[in-house]
Order: structure tokens, then sequence, then C-alpha cells
């Protein structure tokens, strides 16, 4: 494990706190709390149920919501699908109009894809040059047969934050559901659940410094009537979600959100700092231009194109583990959907690279990423240009 990169993609995945993982191994192992939470008939299965139940709660206190408003999934993409297809096949044949936008995850957007081939009208809103979708934009959309939206929170290449409160307003006055995918946002925005006009909201652990394979879905009391299971067999989960849980997983992914929720201040702005800190140091690189809202966004994560520069991707990555686009589409060679929604041209997107600071980021290094960004960028033009 010697000579690794320096660690720049939180927003792929997050480590397991040391915390959360204690938390995890007590649910493990003929020691400890390995019950089948349904096996109410006996004192293991009740402590395993007493465990997801807490978990549960930890979640939804981090986010605002009702313990019985959470929905345990294997993650985020789950969850999405949960809410899309869930809604939209409580329709029954009637069809209908579904908004989303552009720069959703695919998680959204190939299941909003299935659903148009299925006969449902599907419209994907472009963003603003801030990268952004605008409960404007949203009022300007929906149609008498919309009965579906569901936007990002937080933008998982950009950073960026969407107005969700101001769109979910636009949304209820309509008579439509609002979906909203936080999976990046969770830990990283205050979520208020029980004020805010959302009706379902998609959580993932691994993006909170908990395991992967385990995930939420917030379920309002507006959606609640409107869900169909996607998953079928023992009616767990309130029949919206069956399978025996998985008592180690969740019980990890409320430590995680408890925990965040614990540091939210302190790490929130710890990360503000490390990110104006990453800033200045890259202040004087010519043709360097951020993409997304520098000011409606979070400070975890940046992403950044060299524009007319000659860019040794291959040697940043001896030395940084960066992204370009989201995870699950890093193995295709394809330019970054989001970027291409921004009105960035394919040869722009490769030269971009995203940057996300977490927990275990240090000054440290970021003065070391922002060494290797510039040496990175070799060429005779930008330091003829950087000289003057």
């Amino acid at each position: 494990m010697k000579n690794l990169p320096l660690y720049f993609d939180y927003a792929a995945t997050t480590p397991v706190d040391e915390r959360v993982i204690e938390v995890m191994v007590e649910c493990l192992g003929k020691a400890g709390n390995f019950g089948n939470p349904a096996s109410g008939s006996h004192i293991y299965g009740q402590q395993a149920q007493q465990a997801v139940e807490l978990a549960r709660r930890q979640v939804a206190s981090l986010v605002g919501a009702s313990a019985e408003q959470i929905v345990w999934t294997s993650g985020a993409t789950e969850s999405n699908n949960l809410a899309l297809k869930g809604v939209a096949q409580s329709r029954a044949g009637q069809g209908g109009h579904i908004i989303t936008s552009r720069i959703e995850h695919k998680a959204v957007l190939d299941t909003a894809g299935q659903l148009e081939q299925a006969g449902f009208s599907v419209t994907c809103l472009a963003p603003d040059a801030q990268g952004l979708i605008s409960p404007q934009a949203v009022k300007a959309a929906l149609r008498d047969d919309t009965f579906l939206v569901s936007l990002m929170l937080v933008n998982n290449e950009l950073g960026t934050l969407n107005d969700v409160v101001g769109i979910g307003e636009q949304v209820r006055r309509h008579g439509a559901l609002l979906h909203v995918d936080a999976a990046q946002g969770a830990g990283k925005v205050a979520i208020d659940l029980a004020s805010w006009p959302v009706d379902l909201m998609s959580f993932s652990a691994h993006k909170v410094y908990g395991p992967k394979g385990i995930g939420a879905l917030y379920v309002g009391p507006r959606a609640r009537s409107q869900l169909r299971a996607q998953i079928h067999g023992g009616g767990h989960e309130g029949g919206l979600r069956s399978g025996t849980l998985a008592t180690h997983q969740i019980a990890a992914m409320g430590a995680a959100f408890a925990l965040a929720g614990e540091v939210f201040e302190e790490e929130t702005a710890r990360i503000r700092r490390l990110q104006r800190r990453l800033l200045a140091h890259l202040a004087d690189i010519p043709y360097v231009g951020r993409n997304g809202s520098p000011q409606q966004c979070i400070a975890h994560t940046l992403s950044l194109t060299f524009i007319n520069a000659d860019f040794n991707r291959q040697a940043l990555s001896q030395v940084l583990a960066f992204s370009s686009t989201s995870a699950c589409n890093s193995a295709s060679t394809a330019p970054s959907h989001v970027l291409l929604a921004l009105g960035r041209d394919a040869e722009a997107a490769r030269q971009t690279i995203r940057l996300s600071l977490g927990r275990y980021t240090t000054e440290q290094d970021v003065e070391q990423a922002a060494q290797a960004i510039k040496a990175s960028l070799s060429a005779p033009a930008f330091w003829a240009v950087a000289r003057h």
C-alpha cells in the first residue's frame, strides 16, 4: 500500500470511518448481533431488529424525517429506481409526464429512459450556464399530465446545489410529486424534510463514510400511497422492499449518518477552507476554468477544465486519484454527459478533472495536489503565459 496517489475522489466513494467499522463488526460473528431482524420470536432477532430501528432513527434524524418514513435499499441506485418506477407503476396504464434533467446521475436518467420506453413522456431539462436547474425552468416544463419531477440536490460532477425547496414549491402547487437524489448531499448540506416540499429522497451510505451496498429512500406522506414495490417476497419495509435486512450494513449506515450530524459544522467549514486553499494555489494557472456555480455549490467537489493546455492526465493520475466524470461512467471513453449539457465540447470534457475533498484530506494533501496539477501542465505555451 506504499506510494499510493493522494485521494481526491471522495465524490466516488468514501472510506468507511473507523468508528463506523466498530459498529458494523458488532453485528458479525457468533458473538455479535447476527440475528435476522425479522425473527421476532427470540432474542437474537429482537436485538437485530433493535439495531435496525436505531439506525433508521439515526438516518431520519440527520435529514429531518420520521423514522417510519425511511425505507432501506441496497443504495441510491435502487432508491432512485424504486422512487421513479414505483410511482409510475401506480398509475395503472394512465401514462403521464415526468420531468428530470440532462445532468442527473445515470441511475435516474437510465430509469427515466426505461419508463419512456414503457410509454411515459419524459422531459430532460437543460441546466443553465451555472450548472443549475431553476424553479422557473421546472415551472415552465410542467404539464397537465406531469405527475413526477426527479432532480438531484447536489450534482455529482460539478458540486452545484439546486434550489430543491423552490422547485418543490412549484411542483407541489402543481400537484405532482418531487423526488430528489441526495446521494451527494447528505452530510454536506443541511436537509430538513420536515419542512421541505419533497416527497421522495434517495440516500447512499458509502458517500457518507459508511459501507457500500446499503442505502435508503425517504417516502413522504404524499408519496406513500402512490409507491409500488419493485422487489417482492416477504413484505419487508412496509411492503415496499422485500428481502432479509443486512443488519451490519444498516447499523453502519445509521452510525455514519449520526456521525455526519455530529461533525457537520466543523467538517463543512474545514473542507471549505481546504477548497479555498486549493483554488488559491491554482490561481496563477492560465487557461483553467471552473465548471458550475462558484456560489450555489458545496465545497467538497470541484470541476476544472484546462483549456488549450497540454494536460498530461496519465502523469497526474500517478500522483492524484481523481475523476473526470462520475464513477459509474469512468469505464466509458465517452465524454461526460454533464459537461456536454453545459455546452462544453468533447475535447474540453477530456481536459477536465473532478477533485473531491473529504474527511481525511489535509492541507499538505492540497498543496501537493496543486503542485502535481501544475507539473502535469507542461506545455511550453502554458509556461510562456504563466511567466507573464
